[in-house]
C-alpha cells in the first residue's frame, strides 16, 4: 500500500517536468508512504513518477518503485495488493522470457504480466490496485482503478498535460491546478453523500471510475474503457440448493481472507461485534500460531442514538483467542480530529463513521500493526439494510399499480404543490419517493441519500437554483441504471440496490473513507467481502435466497453458522455510527452552525435560512462542505488558512487497552 504521482507532458506543451514539482506531489502524500519514497524522470522530462512506500510485501530495496522491466521500456507505479501474485509469477516463469530482479514481489508481477499479455492481464489480477504504467515503446500512459473501486486514483488535464495522483492535494501541487468548486458536483454531493466518478467536488480533477482503466497517448488522446462489470461474470444460482450455496459462500470467503493475510507485516482485523467483523475474525485466526489481533470502537457512554457494542465485540475476541484492543471515544476527539479528517478526505465524505475509522486505524498502528480486516461490503450483498427492505416494499407496490398518464401528470402536479408548501422534512422525501414511481424511475437511489432535488432547490443559492432548474441527480445515476437493464441476469428491485451501491456508495462513500482514514496514519486496510470472486458469487444467487420471512442477510447467517456464536448472528442489527445526533445541542452543534454561517455568506452557494432547519440532521454533511471549501477553495481565494494542515500523530495521545483473555467479559 503506498501513494502514487505523476505527469505526462502532451507533445505539443513546452512543459518538462521537475524534480522538485513531482518531489513536491509525492511527499504532500507522505502519510501513505513513511517507509521510503522514489522518483522516475524519463530522459526527455514529459514524464514523471512518483512514489511513497508502505513496505507490505517484499521489503527489500529491489521492489522499491518506481519500478521498471528488464529494459526500461516499462515503468509502474502501483498502490494496492495483487493477492494472487505468486500464482501470477509461477504461470510466468513457465511461459519464460522474463527476467527477475525481486524474490516475491508483486509490483514485478505487474510489469511481467503487462509484458506478456497487455492491458488483458488485468483479468489475471486478484487484489485492490490504483496503477500507473508508462509504455515507453509506445509513448502511452495506462492508468487503472481496481474492480471495485478500493483504492482511488484522481487525474487532471490541463496546461498541457495530464497529472495523477492518490491523493487531490498531490494534484494540488502544480500550481497551474485550478483551485474552483465544481457546481454539478456540488449537486450531486447533496444527494449521495459523496461525488460519483468521474466527478469530483473540484472543478477539473476527475476520479477514475471502479473497473476501469485510462489510456493517455503522448498526443493527448484520452481512451476510457470498463474493463469489469459483476454482470458479466456470474452464474445464476437457480438451481443450488441453500445447503450447496452456504457452503459456496463460506468456502470462497474462507479464500478471500486467507488471500489477506498474505504479508511481511504484522496484520490484525477490525472487530465490531457484528456478523461481518466477526467472521473476519474467526475465519483469519484459522491455522494461526498466535493470537490475532483486534481493534474496537467505542464512546464514553451510551447515547440515545447509538448503544455501544464493546462487550459483542469482546464475546468474539474471547472466542477466538484475540489479543484485543479497544478505545472509547468522547465528543471532543470529534473536534479535535476534524481538521486532520477534513484534510485526509480531500473532498467531502458526508459520513461521520470516518471519525472512528481514523481512531480505530491510528489504535491499531498504535499498536503495532500495519495491515487490518475490515468488514465493508457484506450488507451490500446480502441486503442487510433494513432502509433496503422499506424501500423494497414501496417499489413493489408501484410495479403492481400501472397508473395512466394522465393520472400520473396529475399525481406530479399535485406534489409539486405539496412540496411548495414546505412540508416537512420526512414528508418531502415521501413525496420524492412518489414522485420517483410515478416516473418510472427506480424508488431506490442509493443507500446515503441526503437532499432530494426539490429540497436542494430550497437550499441552494438563487444563482444555483436557477442554474440547476429541471436538472436532477437521476443524471448520474442513469449510465448505472443502462448498464444494470442491458446485463443483469435478474433486473429485480434488490439487485438493482445492490449493483447501484457497489458502484457509488461503496466506492466513493464507504471504501473512500477507509482508505483516507487508515492511509492517514500509514495502515493498509483490506476488504474480504469485496473480493471480486466473492461479489460474483454473491451476485449469482437468488434473490429470494438473500432474504426470507423478513430475515436481513439470511443466507449468509446460514453459511457462517458455527463459524460465529449464534448470540452474534441473531442478535439485532446496529449499524456503527457516530451520536452527532444527541451532539447538536452541545459544542459540535455550535460548531456546525458557525461554520455554515461562515460558509453561506463567503460563497454563493447555499443559503443559510434555508440551511439552517437542516443542521440537525443533515448537520455533518453540510459542515464538511463547509470545512472542505475553507481548507482547499477559501484559501486560494484569500480566505485564512482556518482549517490546519494535518497534526502529527504522535501528538495525539490515544486512549486503549489490551483485554487480556481471562477479563475479556470485562468492562
Amino acid at each position: 500500500m503506498c501513494g502514487i504521482a505523476g505527469v505526462l507532458s502532451f507533445s505539443s506543451s513546452a512543459f518538462r517536468v521537475s524534480e522538485s514539482y513531482l518531489t513536491r506531489m509525492r511527499d504532500v502524500m507522505a502519510h501513505r508512504g513513511p517507509d521510503g519514497a522514489g522518483i522516475f524522470i524519463s530522459p526527455d522530462r514529459r514524464l514523471g513518477l512518483g512514489f511513497r512506500r508502505l513496505a507490505i510485501i517484499d521489503l527489500s530495496e529491489r521492489a522499491m518503485q518506481p519500478m521498471s522491466n528488464e529494459d526500461g521500456t516499462l515503468w509502474v507505479v502501483f498502490n494496492g495488493e495483487i493477492y494472487n501474485h505468486a500464482e501470477i509469477r509461477a504461470e510466468l516463469e513457465r511461459r519464460g522470457g522474463h527476467r527477475w530482479k525481486t524474490d516475491h514481489s508483486d509490483t514485478e508481477v505487474i510489469l511481467h504480466a503487462f509484458e506478456e499479455w497487455g492491458i488483458d492481464c488485468l483479468q489475471k489480477f486478484r487484489g485492490m490496485f490504483a496503477i500507473a504504467l508508462w509504455d515507453a515503446k509506445k509513448h502511452q500512459l495506462w492508468l487503472i482503478r481496481d474492480r471495485i473501486g478500493v483504492k482511488p486514483l484522481y487525474y487532471s488535464i490541463h496546461h498541457g498535460r495530464v497529472t495523477f495522483a492518490s491523493e487531490i492535494k498531490a494534484l494540488l501541487e502544480d500550481e497551474e491546478q485550478q483551485r474552483a468548486v465544481n457546481e454539478e458536483a456540488l449537486y450531486y454531493y447533496l444527494s449521495f453523500n459523496a461525488t460519483p466518478a468521474p466527478h469530483t467536488l473540484f472543478s477539473g480533477i476527475q476520479k477514475l471510475a471502479p473497473g476501469t482503466w485510462l489510456r493517455v497517448n503522448e498526443d493527448g488522446h484520452v481512451n476510457e474503457r470498463r474493463y469489469w462489470d459483476v454482470w458479466d461474470h456470474t452464474q445464476p444460482l437457480t438451481n443450488a440448493s441453500e445447503e450447496e450455496i452456504a457452503e459456496r459462500i463460506l468456502s470462497e470467503l474462507r479464500t478471500a481472507v486467507k488471500l489477506r493475510k498474505i504479508s511481511d507485516v504484522p496484520v490484525g482485523v477490525f472487530l465490531s461485534g457484528g456478523i461481518d467483523s466477526s467472521t473476519n475474525a474467526a475465519l483469519f485466526s484459522e491455522g494461526e500460531d498466535r493470537p490475532v489481533r483486534t481493534f474496537s470502537i467505542g464512546y464514553d457512554r451510551e447515547y440515545e442514538s447509538y448503544q455501544n457494542e464493546l462487550h459483542y465485540a469482546r464475546r468474539m475476541a474471547n472466542e477466538v483467542g484475540a489479543e484485543h484492543h479497544e478505545l472509547r471515544l468522547r465528543e471532543n476527539d470529534l473536534l479535535d480530529s476534524l481538521p486532520l479528517i477534513i484534510r485526509h478526505q480531500d473532498e467531502p465524505l458526508a459520513d461521520p463513521v470516518c471519525v472512528p475509522v481514523y481512531y480505530v486505524s491510528k489504535l491499531a498502528r498504535d499498536s503495532g500493526v500495519i495491515v487490518c480486516q475490515v468488514g465493508e461490503g457484506s450488507d451490500e450483498l446480502f441486503w442487510g439494510y433494513k432502509y433496503w427492505r422499506d424501500s423494497l416494499r414501496v417499489q413493489r407496490l408501484a410495479n403492481l399499480l400501472p397508473i395512466p398518464n394522465a393520472l400520473k401528470n396529475l399525481g406530479l402536479a399535485g406534489l409539486n404543490l405539496v412540496e411548495g408548501q414546505r412540508a416537512s422534512f420526512p414528508h418531502q422525501f415521501s413525496c420524492e419517493v412518489l414522485r420517483r414511481a410515478l416516473s418510472n424511475r427506480p424508488v431506490f437511489w442509493g443507500g446515503a441519500e441526503v437532499f432530494s432535488d426539490s429540497q436542494k432547490q430550497r437550499l441552494l443559492s438563487p444563482r444555483l437554483r436557477k442554474r440547476f432548474t429541471g436538472f436532477s441527480s437521476w443524471e448520474a445515476l442513469r449510465p448505472i441504471r443502462e448498464r444494470f437493464e442491458q446485463k443483469s441476469w435478474d433486473p429485480s428491485p434488490l439487485n438493482w440496490m445492490t449493483y447501484l451501491d457497489l458502484n457509488l456508495r461503496l466506492p466513493e462513500l464507504l471504501l473512500m473513507r477507509v482508505d483516507k482514514m487508515s492511509m492517514a496514519v500509514s495502515l493498509e486496510a483490506r476488504v474480504p467481502f469485496l473480493d471480486h470472486k466473492f461479489v460474483e458469487l454473491a451476485m449469482s444467487i437468488p434473490q429470494a435466497m438473500k432474504t426470507r420471512n423478513g430475515v436481513l442477510k439470511y443466507i449468509l447467517k446460514k453459511a457462517v453458522r458455527g463459524v460465529i456464536p449464534d448470540e452474534l448472528i441473531d442478535r439485532k442489527k446496529q449499524g456503527f455510527a457516530v451520536p452527532v445526533y444527541d451532539w447538536h445541542h452541545t459544542k459540535y452543534g455550535e460548531c456546525v452552525a458557525k461554520e455554515m454561517k461562515d460558509f453561506c455568506e463567503k460563497t454563493d452557494l447555499l443559503q443559510f435560512e434555508s440551511v439552517s432547519p437542516f443542521l440537525k440532521r443533515r448537520g455533518w454533511a453540510l459542515l464538511n462542505l463547509a470545512l472542505w471549501w475553507k481548507q482547499y477553495i477559501g484559501s486560494a481565494a484569500g480566505e485564512p488558512h482556518a482549517i490546519p494542515g494535518p497534526v502529527p500523530s504522535e501528538t495525539r495521545p490515544v486512549r486503549h487497552r489490551s483485554v487480556p483473555l481471562s477479563a475479556a467479559g470485562s468492562t
